[in-house]
Formats: structure tokens, C-alpha cells, sequence
């Protein structure tokens, strides 16, 4: 990255933390009147940072993928902050389809062989990195006081499905075999990610029931995408205005399935399988997320099959609000939320 985008992207981040640390109050005028729908409200932070987002140019799937890319990764360190951690190691093992890296967070204090969790992260299986959700990584190491690991599966459209299924479920077999050596009490793993990380945890939680290796001990699914085959009410509702869009869901799906994949399939479509013997889950949806609905109705489906799962949806927050753990008050509260589940679901 150039000086001069460092100076500007550092501006930008001055701006917003600034902004989110004004009185509520003043942040209410400054977001403009209450956006209510289906009886809920729009987050007066999440509002302010949606009319931000409008002025800084233009939406990142109207960008060519790799300009996109960049894109992302600008807004990650924005929105995430500096966030303290004990250590972070880096490492590569061997995928599928060639190297493929993860990233290690150990909390501050912790020692010895430990819980942790095994992080996908998400960006439509097409952005997003290891550094996009650092900080992300760092907040839940910390806050839940469990090793962090995240996994650099394989983008579309270089790689498109099921690559990105592939890398994690290597990656899931490669840390429970090597679990004693690298300090993690393998029958306390978790599998979790957000978005289409979320998706990606979710269909290897269903995976492990079925293979011969060890299972996750527990899920964290923040607004996971889990049905390729209908299309529900949320994404109809929230399409356009609350950061994740149709344009950015169509994006992602045409550069991801490239051919004439079941859109039911096995690895793909979470909601269209049998969840039963899958962990115990945490599941977390967003009020403003074209994502709601079918965040909600994995979750209900899970517990139909007598899968301990806690659902919780942050009615006033929208897509993303993970990764904005750096700015204002209510997405880290949310998060913290979601840390504290994952903490008593490893205890």
C-alpha cells in the first residue's frame, strides 16, 4: 500500500471512530430520522456508517473483483481497528489445491492446551482474507479467551465452488489431527465464520457427523448464508440500502457457481440438509440483512432436530457488523455477545 493511501484510509478511520463516539443523541441527528421496518430500528450507528459508506464512492460489486478485493480490505482495517492480542503466528499447510495458510491467535495470558475455534471468514467466496478479518479474530481470541485459528480457503472465480469447501474441510481434518501439537484440547474445537464463513462452518459441522474424524464441540454462525435454492422475504426486504445487496449477492453467486451445480448439494446449501447429531450453535442474525430469514430458519431447523442451539437476532444492526468491532459501541457489544456463547459453549 502507498503513503498516500495509508494517510487517506488513516483519515477516513479517524473520521468514523470520531463520529461513533459523539453522544447518541448527536448521533441520531447526524443519521437523520428512524428507518423502521417490520418493527424494527435501524441501529443509529449503523445508520450514520451506511451514509458514510454512500459518500466514500462507489459499492464494491460495481468494481472489478480485484480492485473489489483491495476495497474490502481498506474498509476491514477501518471498521476493525487495532485490536490487542497475546500472539499471532502464521503458518501453511498442505490443501487441496496447493498451500493453504492459517492464521494462529493466542489471547494474552493463555497458556497450555486450550479450547479454540476455527474461523471461515466472509466475503461471498470471493473477498476477504486473513487480513480482512483480523481484527475480527483477534476481538473473539481475546474476549472468549480461546486460540483463534483462520483459515485462507480459496476465492472465485480462480477457484470456484466447491474449492472453498474443500480448503476448510482440509483444514478442519489437518488442526483435529494435529490438535496436542499445536496446544488446542481437541474435544473443545468449535467451528464458526460469518457471512458465507458462516455458511462454510455450517456445512462442515454436517460433514464431520458423517466422517470418520472428530466433531466440532460447538458452532458460531453469525448471519450465515444457508440456502442457494429459495430466494426468502429478507433478501426481497433489505436488497438494497443496508450494505449487503442484491448486486453484491448476485456477484458472489454467478462467480461461484460456474456451472450446473445442485444448488441443494451437500456443500453448498446448509438449510436443504439433515442437521441432525450436528453441535450445539450459537447462531446470530442482523434486523437490516437481506441474510435474516434463512439465519433464522437454519436456526429453527436445528432445533427441530433437537440441536441445542441459541438464536439471537440484534434487531437495529445490518450485515457485517462483525467486522466492525473498531467503531462505535453497539456491533462490539454485539459481538461480545456472540464471544461470551462461544466461551460457555467450549466450557
Amino acid at each position: 500500500m502507498t503513503l498516500t493511501r495509508r494517510l487517506v484510509d488513516g483519515a477516513r478511520g479517524t473520521t468514523a471512530r470520531s463520529l461513533m463516539k459523539l453522544p447518541r443523541p448527536v448521533i441520531r441527528r447526524l443519521a437523520g430520522d428512524p428507518v423502521v421496518i417490520n418493527g424494527r430500528t435501524l441501529d443509529p450507528e449503523m445508520q450514520l456508517l451506511l451514509k458514510l459508506q454512500h459518500i466514500e464512492g462507489p459499492a464494491v460489486e460495481t468494481l472489478a473483483i480485484s480492485k473489489g478485493r483491495l476495497q474490502v480490505r481498506s474498509s476491514a482495517r477501518l471498521s476493525g481497528g487495532k485490536q490487542p492480542i497475546g500472539a499471532v503466528t502464521d503458518r501453511t499447510i498442505d490443501g487441496p489445491g496447493g498451500p493453504l495458510a492459517l492464521r494462529f491467535y493466542t489471547p494474552r495470558g493463555l497458556t497450555g492446551t486450550t479450547p479454540a475455534l476455527v474461523f471461515f471468514h466472509g466475503g461471498g467466496w470471493i473477498y476477504g482474507d486473513l487480513d480482512t478479518h483480523d481484527a475480527l479474530c483477534r476481538f473473539l481470541a481475546e474476549e472468549a479467551q480461546v486460540r483463534v485459528i483462520a483459515v485462507d480457503y480459496r476465492l472465485a472465480p480462480e477457484a470456484p465452488f466447491p474449492a472453498a469447501f474443500d480448503d476448510c474441510w482440509a483444514a478442519w481434518e489437518w488442526i483435529t489431527a494435529h490438535a496436542q501439537g499445536i496446544g488446542i484440547d481437541a474435544g473443545r474445537l468449535a467451528v464458526g465464520g460469518d457471512s458465507a464463513g458462516g455458511n462454510l462452518a455450517a456445512l462442515v459441522a454436517q460433514h464431520a457427523v458423517h466422517s470418520d474424524g472428530i466433531e466440532p464441540a460447538f458452532q458460531l454462525l453469525l448471519y450465515p448464508t444457508t440456502d442457494f435454492v429459495e430466494r426468502s422475504e429478507s433478501r426481497r426486504t433489505y436488497a438494497e440500502g443496508f450494505y449487503l445487496t442484491k448486486g453484491f449477492m448476485d456477484l458472489a453467486e454467478e462467480n461461484y457457481l460456474v456451472g450446473n451445480e445442485d444448488k441443494a448439494d451437500k456443500r453448498l446449501s446448509p438449510l436443504h440438509q439433515d442437521p441432525t447429531g450436528v453441535a450445539p450453535a450459537y447462531v446470530v442474525t442482523a434486523g437490516f440483512d437481506p441474510l435474516l430469514d434463512e439465519g433464522q430458519a437454519y436456526a429453527d431447523k436445528m432445533q427441530a432436530a433437537s440441536v441445542p442451539v441459541e438464536y439471537v437476532c440484534e434487531d437495529g444492526l445490518i450485515h457485517a457488523f462483525a467486522n466492525m468491532v473498531g467503531l462505535g459501541s453497539s456491533a462490539p457489544r454485539a459481538v461480545r455477545r456472540a464471544a461470551a456463547a462461544l466461551q460457555r459453549g467450549l466450557s
